[in-house]
């Protein structure tokens, strides 16, 4: 499935957010007409992530419709 498919499909299907490490999404897409709320995180490594599970909730909190943000993960 193409990341356009996959947004298509989670807006269909009612979801708020999408949370991805696709760090180029925003290059690859027009993100600009989405309902869906996108969270990129800046790495793909677990352990990094998890480290860093209060920063990805509180951006999740943060979330609104249509936007585009991105957690620095150290």
């Amino acid at each position: 499935m193409t990341n356009g498919d996959l947004l298509a499909q989670a807006e269909a299907q009612g979801f708020d957010a999408l949370v991805t490490t696709e760090c180029n999404l925003r290059y690859q897409q027009n993100l600009g007409s989405r309902q869906i709320a996108i969270l990129v995180l800046t790495t793909t490594s677990w352990p990094r992530i998890r480290n860093a599970v209060a920063e990805v909730a509180a951006a999740v909190d943060l979330l609104q419709p249509g936007c585009y943000s991105e957690v620095l993960v150290p």
